[in-house]
């Protein structure tokens, strides 16, 4: 993993957002390709968390998002965001916040 300086760090836009859709990625294995309200915008998000995350598990979750990013494609689906997650090992858990959060709000 690459590692950026704090210069760099505060140029991303982190925002909330809530998963509303979850589906299998068609070409991988380990890619979900999810639906994520961000208050008032839908983005396309590609992840590698099926290995960790049951589809359900993450419906309704409030995620962080970094929507600042060019968009990438990921075995032929566009992304337009990251979800953020910690890894430690084998374990790895997307980063979230409480429902009293809404989707589009700013994370500082």
């Amino acid at each position: 993993m690459a590692e950026i300086s704090f210069e760099e760090f505060k140029k991303l836009d982190m925002r909330v957002g809530i998963v509303t859709a979850v589906e299998d990625h068609p070409n991988a294995d380990k890619l979900y390709v999810m639906k994520v309200d961000l208050g008032g915008e839908e983005r396309q998000v590609v992840a590698g968390l099926k290995p960790y995350y049951e589809r359900e598990k993450l419906l309704g979750k409030r995620v962080v998002v970094v929507v600042n990013l060019a968009p990438a494609v990921l075995r032929g689906v566009e992304s337009r965001g990251m979800l953020l997650a910690a890894q430690h090992g084998d374990r790895v858990i997307i980063l979230t916040t409480d429902e009293e959060m809404p989707a589009g709000a700013k994370v500082l």
